[in-house]
């Protein structure tokens, strides 16, 4: 999530401007042949991947091992690292060269990122990444070698390609930059408290970029807004920073007992056998400079994290510390941590319940779709306002209640999507933020007996109503606009919350709840998760993986919803009797006047007998925009109205129902 502000709703203004212009859009104009096209898909599986939407017999990807040793000083806000990357090319074509992002270069003056969205802050040569080597390893000696640098990326040119089917290469570049107090577009930072500073680091070494079978290497420069897109790996980092600072990272840290002081090790230990949440570093413990082992000079933290796409890391002295066991199907556990200052911790729907809501969370998503890998899971207070990392969140520290739950579950949850799920977020921010926002309504709902139920938020139905009737003012405002197919930097900003996030989350909700059913649902988003688990999905994958997996043509709904922003407006348009006579049935004629196709739920209300609920699935609408069926009725009608419950985007709610004389 790109700097997620929990105190506003950024759907708010653009849902009112909606409001204002939906009335005066044109009809749209039902056309089957356009809803129903058979020309969704371009293109036929492969030996990569398949038809059904499963990974293929032959799919492959590269993969890029990182060991990473880095040195921070708190005085200048220096970090020098040395990365040593491990790159092996699993393809079949030959590489001459390979490209790196580099995300700290958002604060150079070249940087594609501040000529679109010109500002004001302070940019230099000076800062972002500064290299001092950048090597190959050729017949065991580090050699130099050619690259340019293009704003956030990198080109490294190898002294000879680097052949496919397994073949490895060995990269090293020393490197610094100028951590800033917000940094690589807000996602890594400092801001000071009382205590002490917190640092927060991510995107804070140069990643190798994907190369993969559907477009070989993906270059989109870092603008801001489109995030993750890596190889997996493992990553062993070591971080160097003054004694008295704790630090935590995604991962496991290996050397814990050789650096944190006894009294919190051995609470740590209390936190990880413990179903509650257990204060490892108080308040008394911040105050009395109880932290590391040395009181002076300079400490090695050590983590390794196992099959993952990147790691982020934050140090303080500052940091109350909590922790609690996480409970996994057969037995298994994880951990689940928290630090944050004491301004944070002011009452008890502040951070002190940020472990309840982390562990709450990671066990929920776990249940209902794919078990939670890593070892730990970890929470970090700071200025970030939300950010995500695998394993590791950067949460505001000021939220609390309703919306700290929100945002500690939503971040975490991009643990799943994209972090187990590696689809490519800077080309289709739906399959993360959208994924991630729809396991969010289920969690939320199942917390606690559903005490912050249901989702409302600045990402789900900011105005706190109906989805149904909130999504259609969004639609409405983008006719002209980006769909759920356009990557978050190829439009403006104010539209990536309502469409990656909102109309995406009330999409598969829409799948689940009116389309599919959740049983049919449930079992196709489940075995997408698990067969493109530690993968590199597209869209069409998913799309193919849910029409295969619950049986169903779904291409009127991918197109209208996803590739297009197609509005529905279903109408009741007349009601007569069989022979002039009700107690011999109705005939109901309803209309499909928009582009969008739906199933229909219509509920009939007679004088007497008890009402009367009919299902007509989306394939009336193959044939035209009209529909006529006859309903056994015992006396006359009170009323007919279709979507009775509301549950599907109606635009005008007002031909829903016809109330008889």
């Amino acid at each position: 999530m790109r700097k997620y502000n929990y105190r506003q709703s950024p759907l708010v203004c653009l849902i009112t401007a909606g409001l204002l212009v939906a009335g005066n859009l044109h009809a749209q104009h039902y056309d089957a042949h356009a809803a129903f096209a058979p020309t969704l898909y371009t293109q036929n599986g492969n030996a990569f991947r398949s038809a059904g939407g499963d990974p293929g017999p032959d799919y492959w990807q590269n993969r890029a091992d990182y060991t990473l040793n880095a040195s921070f000083d708190s005085s200048s806000h220096i970090l020098k690292g040395i990365a040593e990357i491990d790159y092996t090319n699993n393809s079949s074509d030959p590489l001459p060269y390979i490209w790196l992002e580099l995300d700290q270069n958002t604060e150079k003056p070249d940087a594609l990122a501040n000529i679109l969205q010109p500002n004001n802050r302070k940019l230099s040569d000076k800062m972002g990444f500064q290299f001092a080597k950048v090597q190959v390893l050729q017949s065991g000696h580090w050699q130099d070698a050619q690259y340019k640098v293009l704003g956030t990326r990198m080109q490294l040119f190898l002294p000879v390609p680097l052949k496919g089917s397994g073949t490895k290469v060995q990269l090293r570049l020393d490197y610094s930059f100028e951590l800033q107090k917000s940094s690589a577009a807000d996602r890594a930072g400092y801001m000071q408290t009382p205590q002490g500073t917190i640092y927060e680091f991510g995107y804070w070494f140069p990643r190798v970029c994907v190369y993969d079978d559907v477009r070989g290497w993906n270059t989109l420069p870092f603008i801001g807004g489109g995030e993750f897109y890596f190889e997996y790996g493992d990553m062993d980092y070591t971080i160097t920073a003054p004694a008295g600072m704790l630090a935590v990272g995604g991962g496991t840290l290996v050397n814990g007992k050789d650096v944190l002081d006894n009294k919190l090790y051995d609470q740590l230990q209390k936190a990880r056998r413990s179903d509650k949440t257990v204060l490892i570093r108080s308040i008394q413990d911040i105050k009395s400079g109880i932290a590391t082992k040395e009181k002076s000079g300079q400490v090695s933290w050590h983590f390794q994290m196992k099959n993952t796409r990147d790691v982020a890391f934050a140090l303080s002295s500052a940091f109350i510390w909590d922790g609690a066991k996480i409970n996994l199907a057969g037995g298994k556990t994880s951990f689940a941590q928290s630090v944050y200052p004491i301004s944070s911790a002011q009452n008890d729907s502040s951070w002190v319940r940020a472990t309840e809501y982390l562990k709450a969370s990671v066990e929920d998503f776990s249940r209902r779709w794919f078990e939670y890998p890593y070892p730990e899971a970890t929470n970090v207070a700071g200025p970030i306002g939300g950010m995500e990392y695998p394993g590791i969140t950067f949460d505001h520290h000021a939220a609390s209640g309703k919306s700290l739950f929100m945002l500690i579950s939503h971040e975490i949850g991009h643990t799943w999507y994209p972090m187990i799920v590696g689809s490519d977020e800077r080309r289709a921010p739906f399959m993360d933020e959208g994924f991630n926002t729809f396991i969010d309504i289920y969690a939320q709902q199942d917390f606690n007996h559903g005490e912050f139920a249901p989702k409302r938020d600045g990402e789900y139905a900011p105005g706190g109503g109906n989805p149904a009737d909130e999504i259609v003012p969004v639609i409405a405002s983008v006719q002209n606009g980006p769909t759920l197919m356009t990557p978050a930097d190829w439009q403006d900003y104010k539209y990536v919350h309502p469409m990656s996030y909102f109309k995406t989350a009330f999409g598969l909700v829409l799948l689940r709840e009116v389309i599919l059913g959740p049983d049919r649902f449930d079992y196709a988003f489940r075995h997408y998760t698990a067969k493109w688990a530690y993968k590199h999905p597209m869209p069409t994958d998913f799309f193919r993986t849910v029409e295969n997996a619950a049986g169903e043509d779904l291409g009127w709904f991918w197109r209208g919803w996803f590739y297009n922003n197609w509005q529905l407006d279903q109408a009741v348009t007349d009601v007569a009797y069989v022979d002039d006579d009700p107690t011999k049935g109705a005939l109901i004629t309803l209309k499909n006047k928009e582009k969008l196709p739906m199933p229909v739920s219509v509920e009939i209300r007679q004088d007497g007998g008890a009402p009367i609920t009919v299902k007509l699935p989306v394939e009336i609408w193959q044939r035209g925009d009209s529909w006529t069926f006859r309903a056994n009725t015992t006396s006359k009608l009170k009323s007919v109205e279709i979507d009775p419950k509301a549950l599907l985007p109606e635009m005008d709610r007002s031909n829903n129902k016809w109330v008889g004389n």
